[in-house]
């Protein structure tokens, strides 16, 4: 497990050193033992795909919750594919948030941003399809929500996350994540009820830093943890829509 290590040598030259966790698998089981700490009415478990879903597994297992997903995504700057200049999440009304600085530093006008945006909304689509082609989704109303992801960076896919669930009437709403930067953390703290990050290091670096195993999952990986989800014994108080 990441522990918060940081040391400040005399030439002031910061030095990062960590435990990383060992994959996903182990991360969702330590988020999953401290939420069961907390009183959390009828809870459900909600990941980001793909990176999230196994973290999210752990947590479900854990809480004997079910699981679903927030099918969201992030809206890259050209050529820095992983600098996030917003997110856009799936629903009726899809929500999209924007990182101001990130467009205003890269020069983006409104018509690149709108061909950013189509190109992840069509991806939603199609994971949508593939996704909950035979599957109920679940339902938020009047429960408590645990969004969950492997990490973060910006948070700028979780915020749009939290936008679209908001609209959704949760009794509470909960991110859990393994990692992620403090700054971040505390962006985050006016969208959620509450916040577990079980490290903020600082500097940060990638999220995979973090990680001895850090492969990047397939649509085939997701659909069959989420199968496996759909064998955890449930409280009958589950609903789903």
């Amino acid at each position: 497990m990441v522990r918060r290590v940081f040391k400040s040598p005399p030439n002031g030259e910061f030095e990062m050193r960590f435990v990383r966790f060992q994959d996903r698998v182990e991360a969702g089981k330590a988020l999953g033992e401290a939420l069961k700490t907390k009183d959390l009415a009828d809870p459900i478990i909600l990941a980001l795909p793909r990176g999230g879903v196994p973290v999210a597994l752990e947590i479900a297992r854990a809480l004997r919750a079910p699981l679903g997903l927030v099918l969201v995504r992030k809206i890259g700057v050209p050529l820095q594919p992983e600098l996030a200049a917003g997110a856009v999440v799936d629903g009726d009304y899809p929500e999209i948030v924007w990182n101001d600085d990130v467009v205003r530093l890269t020069g983006l006008k409104e018509p690149d941003l709108v061909v950013l945006a189509d190109r992840e909304l069509r991806e939603i689509e199609r994971r949508r399809e593939l996704y909950f082609s035979s599957r109920r989704r679940v339902s938020p109303v009047g429960r408590s929500v645990i969004i969950v992801d492997d990490g973060l960076a910006t948070g700028a896919t979780m915020r749009a996350a939290l936008h679209a669930l908001k609209r959704k009437s949760p009794e509470r709403l909960l991110v859990a994540v393994p990692v992620a930067p403090a700054d971040t953390i505390e962006k985050l703290g006016n969208e959620a009820d509450e916040i577990l990050c079980l490290a903020q290091p600082e500097p940060f670096g990638a999220i995979g830093l973090y990680y001895a195993d850090f492969g990047q999952l397939s649509d085939a990986d997701v659909i069959a943890l989420l199968a496996e989800a759909d064998t955890l014994k449930q409280p009958k108080s589950s609903k789903s829509i």
